[in-house]
């Protein structure tokens, strides 16, 4: 082959040679930026993960604790309820039972309650406990009989029918004063039951003398007390203030009615 033919093809040979590394290098660069731009997707993906795992955890995190503050606050507040209510029935004052039979005036301090006969309570000091007495069928009817003398009305005078100061506290009461409804008066030196009715009536009350007079069941004392309250003008007041509701009305007795006191 001539050298001209010679010098001709290979010089075509080294073009295509330089064709084909140029396009063999723009192949490797493709590739290259192929991977490139899937390993900065995986690297941003990754990121990405990473960065809403926290968040997630985050909030999943507060909404415990939310409910968690949610509960104690919860809790608290029933408890402060509890310790309101409980001290709002520590204040209370509890009524006292009418038929309750109490020593003289309103004071029930230092005393203690028991169950009696026929569901009334015995009221003992707290200080000293008295033996359990067996109790005799004479007892249980005095029992009854007080149940049924208290009943009768909200003032009960026990009065014996030749006492001086049972005379007086009758004669105040029943004559001096106009009460509604009246005063039942119990002689017990003419009751078959007297002297048990004065034992039980010094049992509850500490009154072991006559005349013995009771508003509600609560002693308001004999002649002298009664007396007293009538003099001082405050009769009025005790008898509304113990007899609450069942004293329809009491006033003093007008003067032109008469005078007053048992002959």
């Amino acid at each position: 082959m001539p050298p001209r033919r010679r010098v001709k093809v290979f010089g075509i040979l080294i073009f295509l040679a330089v064709v084909a590394y140029f396009m063999w290098s723009a192949s490797l660069r493709q590739h290259r930026a192929a991977d490139l731009r899937t390993a900065g997707d995986f690297y941003e993906k990754t990121l990405r993960a990473l960065d809403q795992k926290p968040e997630s955890q985050t909030a999943e995190a507060g909404a415990d604790d939310s409910e968690e503050v949610s509960r104690a606050m919860s809790e608290r507040l029933k408890e402060a309820a509890q310790v309101a209510k409980d001290k709002a029935n520590k204040k209370a004052p509890k009524p006292d039972n009418p038929s309750d039979l109490v020593g003289v005036g309103n004071a029930r301090e230092g005393v203690r309650e028991e169950k009696g006969v026929a569901g009334r309570k015995k009221y003992q000091p707290a200080s000293e406990q008295e033996p359990i007495k067996q109790e005799t069928e004479e007892d249980h009817e005095a029992e009854l009989q007080l149940n049924s003398i208290l009943k009768k009305s909200p003032i009960i005078i026990f009065s014996k029918s030749y006492c001086p100061h049972s005379r007086r506290a009758k004669g105040i009461l029943l004559e001096k004063y106009i009460i509604d409804p009246a005063p039942f008066v119990v002689e017990l030196d003419q009751h078959p039951l007297g002297e048990a009715l004065q034992a039980l009536l010094a049992e509850r009350t500490g009154r072991r003398t006559v005349p013995n007079v009771l508003i509600n069941g609560v002693s308001i004392g004999g002649g002298d007390e009664v007396a007293r309250l009538d003099s001082s003008h405050s009769l009025i007041e005790k008898v509304q203030d113990l007899g609450g509701r069942k004293i329809l009305d009491v006033k003093q007795r007008p003067i032109e009615d008469g005078g007053y006191g048992l002959r």
